[in-house]
């Protein structure tokens, strides 16, 4: 199963955020696994990244960002994507637009995050950590 991670999830691990730590940090244990293939987009980095510095400065940021591009794929944000995210009319916030769509294009079934608002024009499964576990364990 192609599970794609929303900024939020990957915030909490990297500074581990609780009580979300837990449960984010279990999805990206699946890494192991080979019934998950888990993905982030190069723009959920970004924003973990700001907030990983802003939290431990950005030389451990950096660290945290390495070990977990080790361990997850990156999706890809390219011109297709771009301009999918900004003609759906439904896609009202961008960046949550250019999210999905990278999502959609790795054939992602299923997108977890903690703000299942975000993702309303979601043709895909969107799940809350907790969610996830409690479906697929």
């Amino acid at each position: 199963m192609r599970v794609f991670l929303d900024a939020n999830v990957v915030i909490a691990v990297l500074n581990k955020e609780y009580p979300l730590f837990t449960h984010a940090a279990r999805i990206l244990s699946l890494s192991d696994t080979h019934e998950f293939e888990l993905y982030t987009s190069p723009v959920c980095l970004a924003i973990a990244f700001y907030f990983a510095s802003k939290k431990s400065g950005e030389l451990v940021a950096r660290q945290k960002i390495d070990l977990l591009t080790k361990n997850i794929r990156v999706s890809t944000i390219n011109e297709s994507i771009t301009k999918q995210a900004l003609s759906d009319p439904q896609a009202h916030d961008f960046e949550d637009g250019l999210q999905y769509y990278s999502a959609m294009d790795k054939s992602c079934q299923v997108i977890i995050t903690e703000d299942l608002s975000d993702f309303y024009f979601s043709e895909i499964d969107v799940l809350r950590c907790e969610e996830f576990i409690t479906r697929y364990f």
